[in-house]
């Protein structure tokens, strides 16, 4: 694979990605851990609009489905210094873009749209519940649900939008991950990475029934994807482990265990971006670790000689979360080198 990288803005602590269409264009936002400006770009990488200013604390921004509004997450600044992190949905008004506070959702980290049926779900996860102290992981997080409302507009701080917790007792609850229907494109269920494991996670079909949650192995995961990598019909789990931890594995279930068919030789300290998509028709995995060697990695499933490739796009950047598109001019990586402030595209040819 040969990649091109183009440093599109300085941000200082730049983590959250996304895409955001409005004004009948698709454009590229990016977010800061820290007090920092979020900013759209083109495409191509072209400063487009200050969305808002301050403050930070963005781990997620998600597109309302079929409108110009987009949510995220606000004031999650670490999981040590989040208690009045929110829920937030952002519109324009008069020519300026506003922020009105969905609901408060203390710790929440991620957050993502599921559709089940016609109707869509909000699903958010508290990375724990509370903390006394520095590194006080005894309160464990949440999964928190609700049916997404048309009148999304109507939510305010006055009139929040009211979340039941769905699973509890999820200890270091981090990673989130989306999963696509293979048949419609849509989003349908998801994936979470904790303390105690992997779960899979389903809406119910007729809104106020039950969730549906499977646990699917014990590891510990910082983050996981959960793709038919080797195109068999089979999903493999490539997992990184544990918690913000330097381990890189692909597990792939035969009977009722999970055995590792790839394990990435040596350690790549503070691993957290992570990305699955497909490029040319082939499942491609993106993972980045920030400490130490700060690798952007690109994996995939070599049916031609029966094994893992992994092929390294960058290094010394330190990406916090990096982010596929396409466009008819080719395949894209949106990255947020968190650890160089810098946010970057990387076009990628195979």
């Amino acid at each position: 694979m040969r990649a091109e990288k183009k440093v599109i803005a300085e941000l200082e602590k730049c983590y959250a990605l996304t895409t955001f269409e409005y004004d009948g264009e698709r454009h590229l936002v990016a977010a800061a851990e820290k007090d920092q400006p979020c900013i759209s770009f083109s495409l191509d990488g072209d400063k487009r609009d200050i969305l808002w200013t301050n403050p930070g604390g963005v781990m997620t921004m998600v597109q309302y489905p079929g409108r110009p509004i987009l949510l995220a997450t606000k004031q999650f600044y670490s999981p040590n210094n989040s208690d009045e992190a929110s829920l937030i949905y952002l519109t324009r008004k008069d020519g300026e873009w506003v922020r009105t506070t969905f609901c408060k959702l203390p710790f929440v980290h991620r957050f993502g749209i599921l559709r089940s049926g016609e109707q869509y779900f909000l699903i958010a996860c508290t990375i724990k519940s509370a903390n006394a102290f520095k590194d006080d992981w005894t309160c464990p997080g949440r999964v928190w649900t609700a049916q997404l409302p048309d009148n999304i507009e109507d939510y305010n701080e006055d009139n929040p939008l009211v979340m039941e917790p769905a699973f509890n007792g999820l200890y270091k609850n981090h990673g989130f991950s989306v999963i696509r229907d293979t048949e419609d494109g849509r989003y349908t269920s998801a994936v979470i990475g904790t303390d105690n494991g992997i779960f899979h996670i389903i809406p119910p079909k007729v809104p106020g029934e039950k969730w549906n949650c499977e646990k699917l192995m014990d590891v510990a995961a910082s983050d996981m994807l959960y793709m038919d990598f080797d195109q068999d019909g089979e999903r493999e789990l490539l997992v990184l482990s544990p918690f913000h931890g330097d381990n890189l594995s692909v597990y792939k279930k035969e009977g009722e265990d999970w055995k590792v068919v790839y394990q990435h030789e040596g350690k790549l300290p503070f691993l957290h971006a992570i990305w699955g998509d497909e490029m040319q028709g082939i499942p491609y995995a993106f993972v980045g670790n920030r400490e130490v060697t700060k690798e952007l990695l690109a994996i995939h499933y070599d049916r031609a000689v029966g094994c893992y490739v992994e092929e390294k796009i960058d290094e010394g950047a330190g990406p916090a979360n990096v982010m596929m598109y396409h466009t008819r001019e080719g395949d894209f990586l949106l990255a947020a080198n968190r650890e160089t402030n810098e946010v970057a595209i990387y076009t990628l040819k195979i």
